[in-house]
This record gives structure tokens, C-alpha cells and sequence, in this order.
């Protein structure tokens, strides 16, 4: 599995985790979503996958 992904021109990077059922690849990216991420999932040869992302919104430097 690529450990990331583009969709819509955005880079996604994958959870690094393999599920064999889409009910529970769903639920995770729920819970990703409910962070604050943006979700994509991908079913492949009978496997699924989640992609997250999230844009930063403030950048803090240490000086």
C-alpha cells in the first residue's frame, strides 16, 4: 500500500492500518473526521483503506 495518496489534487497520507471489513474502515474515518480531518477511503482487492488529511491553520515559529 502507498503511504500516501492524492485526491482532488490534496495529499492524503494512509492510517497504516488494513481493514477487512468496510463498516469498520467507515467508522474510523469518522472518528478521523470528527477530529477535525479530511477522510478518503479506498477499497483494493478486498481490503480497505483510510486516508487522512488536515490543512494547518496557524503556523508557530520558535524563535
Amino acid at each position: 500500500m502507498d503511504l500516501s495518496r492524492r485526491f482532488g489534487g490534496k495529499k492524503y497520507m494512509w492510517d497504516g492500518q488494513t481493514y477487512a471489513d468496510e463498516v469498520q474502515a467507515l467508522e474510523t474515518a469518522q472518528a478521523y473526521a470528527a477530529d477535525g480531518f479530511q477522510v478518503e477511503t479506498v477499497a483494493e482487492d478486498g481490503q480497505h483503506y483510510v486516508f487522512t488529511r488536515r490543512e494547518v491553520k496557524e503556523v508557530t515559529a520558535e524563535v
